[in-house]
Parts: structure tokens; C-alpha cells; sequence
């Protein structure tokens, strides 16, 4: 087990991959561009949470440390119980400043050693190019300031990449502009989530404080630094967000006293879609339900509609709920969102398109700009582009990311088909990316050590083909974030089966049938 494998990037996935690689005996060295490790965790605003409950957010050999409990988050709901045996779980959002710590660095403290090492030696290595041959070479540069013995580059040579560089992060992505309206005639602070979320908290506050704030995007980070805007300025300089598209936010995993988790993240649930490579049975089975299937979603947004607003305040998105659970679209509404809304100190701007003026933006169909101090872009990332920079050849660059009307090309969502000796962890979205980067990582470890071979490459091709279709009939336009959300039982089902290990890991027929799965679930493989 000579095999030399060099892992490119030090978030949870490049964290994961170390791991099972080490116990199946092979010497990994990790390459991170940033200073620390933990990925988009060791840069957070300051009221960040998590999205999932916590009892999904964990290693399946690592819980939470019991230290954590209801009361480290101000929206945790009281306690539920499903259908027996089940026991009783908290649903508990544990906020951002105890996730890096519970997360990554406790659990890095009760590894090996020699794993921390490997991580930490090479903190500030920033990968840049692989070369298409039988043993990929990849070539690193060293940052000077931490290694300043050693010249300012070096060629590193491994038989294994394991690409952990995460689409969220490294390349934000932002509007196109009309010619004269972009950011450099704006006099005010323009800079993206990523770089509000790297401040410090106390300058990230000094830097809204009395000040007109523009939030562009009403996704989980747009929500998040709006909220914190407007209750570090109140109605008296109030923050705008200004979005493009309505989507889904839920208050907890909670709808009308039901989980969502019921309805669904359990194999019943799974019985309502068509799956990849699914049987004539099952595919009829997803027929008969789908009234069921359109139920739970009206379910939902009938719930959601009762609780929010969002009438009112023209907010009901135009999708529906099954679709941002697919796509992994719908998030954790802050705390107190619509009653900043209420009283001033938020204010929603729906806008197609914009420019910049000296003063402010100039929201297309009105006359006035809208005076602003700061420009918030909560815009997202290029994660393909991300992807792509990490290879040279230009032939693999555009093999890696695949078409522009298909999802990223991966078998299992890690392994594309055409390029060998290399493997990419954490692309593709799941509910709870922890999780799913975790059963990843096993598998390829399973992998590397012979345990299973790939199939050939039509196969794999075949079944691509087959997960992309799925996406695209239940994501709709977000079938490029490669989600498995409300899939991942069975997408599990086939890492298992690969692995050699039963894929049922219920006790019962109904529990095996209703109750949800998480990481505990996969804990004795």
C-alpha cells in the first residue's frame, strides 16, 4: 500500500478523505491554500447557524459534545418524537462560532497525530495544475512565509488526487452589469459575502454600523448578514435586500407539529420519486403516490404560508416545496426575519436587474436610485470554474465540468468516468453535506484498496445519465447543484452495496420504512 495520494484541500471532505484513507493504510499529504483548516467553517458572520438539526450534522463515530444542548440556539424547538422505537431528539441549530470548534478541531485532536501533521505542514501549499498522464503529476506552490527553507516551488507526485476544494468558497460569482453601472462608479464599500464573513466580528460590525446596507441574493448567506444588518441598524438606516427569485425558507424542521423529516428524508418518502436505476416496481409504485407526493409539498407551503408573511409581502416563490427540497434550495429562516421586515428595519426589493450609481443602484422600472453606503453580493461562488483551474490541460478542464445542459459528470457523484486516478469529494449538494461527504470518502477508501472495482466506463456513463435525469425532473433550473437531498437514502443504498455492506441498517420494518437516516445509522459498516 505504496500508493502516494495527495488530497487538495483541508475542509470537512479533504478532513474525511485523510481519515479513511490513513485507516486502510495508505500515507496521504493534504494541501490547503488557507491558513487553518475546517473550510467554509473557519469563516462565518457571526449569527450563522446550521441548516440541519444537529443530530444530522455529525460524524458517524464523532457526536456532538454532550456539552451542546438546547439552549446554544435561540430557535431550537422542543423536543419530538417519531413513530416507535424511536427514541426522543432534540432538533438543536447549534450556531456558527461552536461549529468549527465541535466540528473540525475537536474531532481533529482525537485523531493521529501524524494526520494533524500532514494537515497542518502544508496549510498554506495552493495546488495549481495536474498533467493528463498515466500517474498524474501535480505540482504545487509553497507559500515562502511558511516553509521559507524550501524554494518557491515544488512537484509533488502522487498515483491518487482527491480533489476536496468545495463550491462554496474561492471564486464568488456577481452580476452582470450594463456598461457604466458596474461597481467602480459606486463611491460607497462594495465586497461579497465571502469577504464580509472573513472579517473579524467586530470589524464586520464597525462596517454596517449607521449605514445604508444592500444585500443582493435571498439565499441562506443573504438572509443571514440582512438579518444582521438590520439589527445593528434598526428603521433608522435600514437594510435592503434585494433578490430575483423567491425561494422556500422554513422556520425549523418542524411543519403543522409534523418533522420533515417524515415526509421526507425516510425510505417511505423515497417510495414518491422515480430513482436512478430503480425496477418496474418501484417505478409504479412512484405513479400510485405521487398524489401523496403533491400532498406533502402543499403540506408544507400551506404551513409555511400560515406562519410567514409572505403574501403580504409578494414572497411566495413560484416553485414548489419538493423542489427546493430536491435541490437543496429552501433554508433556515433567521430569527425575527418578517418582524425586521414589520417595523422598518428591513426592507425586500424584488429586482430583475440593476446598475450601479455613484450614490446607490439603479434598480431597473424605477426612477429613483436607492442611496446605499455598502453593497453586500450574497451572490454565491463559480464553483465550476473553481474546479476547472485546478487542471492545465485544456481538454481536461472541459471533460471535468461536462456541458452546459448537464450536471458535473460524476459516477457516485465522485469519480468521473474519463478521467482516471482521480476522485472529487464535497461537489454535489446533499441536505446535510457532513454527512454525505463522510459516506464518500469510505467508499473511495474502499475503492483505493481494491475492495471493489469501477465499473466500465459506458456503465458509469449509464449511470450519470440516469442521476442526471432524475435531477433535472425534480430540481427543475437547479439540476446543476447535483443534489441528492431527499435521495440520499437511496444514493447510500449504492454506496453500500458497492462497499459489500447490508444497506438496510433499520431494526424493524417500520422503522426501516419511517424512521429517517443520519450519520448514526452508517456507524458500525
Amino acid at each position: 500500500m505504496d500508493k502516494r495520494i495527495a488530497i487538495i484541500g483541508a475542509g470537512i471532505s479533504g478532513l474525511l478523505s485523510c481519515k479513511y484513507v490513513l485507516e486502510k493504510g495508505f500515507t496521504p499529504v493534504v494541501f490547503e491554500a488557507d491558513n487553518g483548516i475546517g473550510g467554509v467553517w473557519t469563516r462565518t458572520i457571526e449569527t450563522t447557524k446550521l441548516q440541519t438539526p444537529k443530530q444530522a450534522y455529525q460524524f458517524s463515530d464523532f457526536p456532538w459534545p454532550s456539552s451542546i444542548h438546547e439552549e446554544d440556539s435561540p430557535t431550537n424547538k422542543k423536543s419530538w418524537t417519531m413513530f416507535s422505537p424511536m427514541p426522543v431528539a432534540l432538533i438543536c441549530f447549534p450556531t456558527s462560532n461552536l461549529t468549527p470548534k465541535s466540528l473540525v478541531s475537536s474531532m481533529m485532536e482525537r485523531r493521529t497525530k501524524r494526520w494533524i501533521r500532514g494537515v497542518s505542514g502544508v496549510a498554506m501549499v495552493s495546488p495549481s495544475v495536474l498533467e493528463e498522464n498515466g500517474a498524474f503529476q501535480f505540482k504545487t506552490h509553497l507559500n515562502n512565509q511558511l516553509r521559507t527553507e524550501i524554494s518557491s516551488k515544488q512537484v509533488y507526485q502522487a498515483e491518487f488526487v482527491i480533489l476536496c476544494v468545495g463550491r462554496f468558497s474561492g471564486l464568488p460569482k456577481l452580476p452582470d452589469f450594463p456598461i457604466n453601472q458596474g461597481p467602480e462608479v459606486f463611491k460607497g464599500v462594495v465586497l461579497h459575502s465571502m469577504d464580509y464573513s472573513a472579517m473579524e466580528d467586530a470589524s464586520a460590525a464597525e462596517l454596517i454600523k449607521g449605514k445604508r446596507v444592500a444585500v443582493v441574493g435571498n439565499q441562506k448567506s443573504g438572509l443571514d448578514i440582512a438579518v444582521e444588518c438590520a439589527s445593528a441598524n434598526g428603521a433608522e438606516h435600514p437594510c435592503t435586500l434585494i433578490y430575483r427569485t423567491k425561494h422556500w425558507s422554513v422556520p425549523s424542521f418542524i411543519v403543522w407539529g409534523v418533522p420533515l423529516a417524515l415526509l421526507y428524508f425516510n425510505r417511505f418518502s423515497e417510495l414518491l420519486l422515480h430513482k436512478p436505476g430503480q425496477g418496474p416496481f418501484l417505478a409504479l409504485l412512484a405513479v400510485l403516490l405521487s398524489p401523496l407526493r403533491w400532498f406533502f409539498s402543499k403540506f408544507v407551503e400551506s404551513y409555511l404560508r400560515w406562519t410567514y408573511p409572505l403574501r403580504k409581502y409578494n414572497m411566495i416563490p413560484e416553485s414548489s416545496f419538493l423542489q427546493a427540497a430536491f435541490s437543496s434550495t429552501f433554508s433556515i429562516m433567521p430569527d425575527k426575519f418578517y418582524d425586521k421586515v414589520e417595523d422598518g428595519s428591513l426592507i425586500l426589493k424584488e429586482a430583475k436587474r440593476f446598475g450601479f450609481c455613484e450614490t446607490g443602484l439603479l434598480i431597473e422600472g424605477e426612477s429613483t436610485p436607492l442611496q446605499a453606503d455598502v453593497v453586500i453580493f450574497a451572490t454565491g461562488y463559480k464553483g465550476e470554474e473553481k474546479l476547472k483551474n485546478i487542471f492545465s490541460s485544456p481538454t481536461l478542464q472541459k471533460r471535468i465540468v461536462g456541458s452546459t445542459t448537464s450536471t458535473v459528470p460524476l459516477y457516485r457523484e465522485c469519480i468521473h468516468p474519463r478521467i482516471p486516478q482521480l476522485a472529487v469529494i464535497g461537489y454535489s449538494e446533499s441536505l446535510v453535506n457532513l454527512y454525505t461527504s463522510e459516506m464518500r470518502c469510505r467508499w473511495l477508501s474502499h475503492l483505493l484498496e481494491g475492495s471493489f472495482k469501477l465499473p466500465s466506463i459506458k456503465e458509469m456513463e449509464k449511470d450519470v445519465l440516469m442521476w442526471e435525469r432524475c435531477m433535472k425532473e425534480y430540481s427543475g433550473p437547479y439540476y446543476r447543484r447535483s443534489s441528492i437531498a431527499i435521495l440520499h437514502i437511496w444514493y447510500n443504498d449504492q454506496l453500500c452495496k458497492d462497499m459489500g455492506y447490508n444497506p438496510k441498517r433499520k431494526k424493524g420494518f417500520f422503522a426501516e420504512l419511517f424512521e429517517p437516516y443520519g450519520p448514526i445509522d452508517y456507524q458500525n459498516l
